[in-house]
């Protein structure tokens, strides 16, 4: 949430903060000191996007929007993925983290770590929409298939003016078409809603390039993704993805 806008995409109605159930769970005090540092001390700047617990309280998956990190280093993830489980007897619980830099790549991480796919919906109460059905497509591709690629770079610019999400993935299967690929999510605020596209590329100096680019205000088209290969076809294997930033702060 850029200092200027009272209001984010996921933060329009604000509702309570998240209840995670892990306050009695306490005989582990690294854990729990573990917890508050990673989750807790921010607990009143997350929003709950989706979450979904089973019958017996013993698991929780919530996909969060983590309004502080605006504060943080400019272009840093501002999704959290949380799977929390609890060990009632012992008093004691778990949980894995991870943020990434959109909410489908959250539902992602959680799926496959055992939730049920409709059960985390995201509310749509909370947030923009998405602007047409090429958006809804790809975030449930994201959702569904996200394990098929690995996160090499993301960049977040919250400004109200041009608010837009960039990621890099690479593909893990070497014989994908466009082993690169540039997701951008662009944002209006005033129209509440989001698009969402892909570009393939087949090298990571390319997609960086493009993104660079993107955040210096040129506009380009996204190249497309290459059809797959056939069977009896291999495509080089990809480069390795590097985690450095390529886009410019804000």
């Amino acid at each position: 949430m850029p200092t200027h806008e009272p209001s984010s995409p996921a933060d329009r109605d604000r509702s309570p903060s998240p209840n995670f159930r892990v306050d009695d769970l306490n005989a582990d005090e690294q854990i729990s000191a573990a917890f508050f540092r990673l989750v807790g001390v921010n607990e009143d700047m997350l929003v709950s996007l989706a979450e979904h617990h089973s019958t017996d309280d013993a698991r929780s998956f919530y996909v969060l929007y983590d309004g502080s990190v605006t504060w943080d280093h400019p272009g840093m993830p501002q999704y959290v993925g949380l799977h929390l489980q609890r060990d009632q007897e012992r008093r004691t619980f778990s949980f894995e983290r991870a943020t990434l830099p959109l909410p489908s790549m959250a539902q992602s991480w959680l799926i496959h770590r055992g939730c049920p796919p409709e059960a985390l919906t995201l509310d749509p109460e909370r947030g923009t929409a998405p602007a047409d059905q090429a958006t809804r497509a790809l975030e449930q591709r994201l959702m569904r298939d996200g394990d098929h690629y690995a996160l090499g770079w993301s960049h977040t610019q919250d400004d109200p003016d041009d608010w837009v999400t960039l990621a890099v993935l690479r593909a893990l299967d070497e014989r994908a078409p466009s082993p690169f690929r540039v997701v951008v999510e662009e944002v209006d605020i005033e129209a509440g809603t989001h698009t969402l596209r892909e570009g393939g590329f087949d090298s990571v100096e390319e997609a960086l390039q493009w993104c660079d680019d993107r955040l210096g205000g040129e506009s380009k088209a996204l190249p497309p993704v290459r059809p797959t290969p056939s069977l009896s076809r291999h495509a080089p294997a990809p480069k390795p993805a590097t985690s450095r930033p390529s886009g410019r702060s804000r």
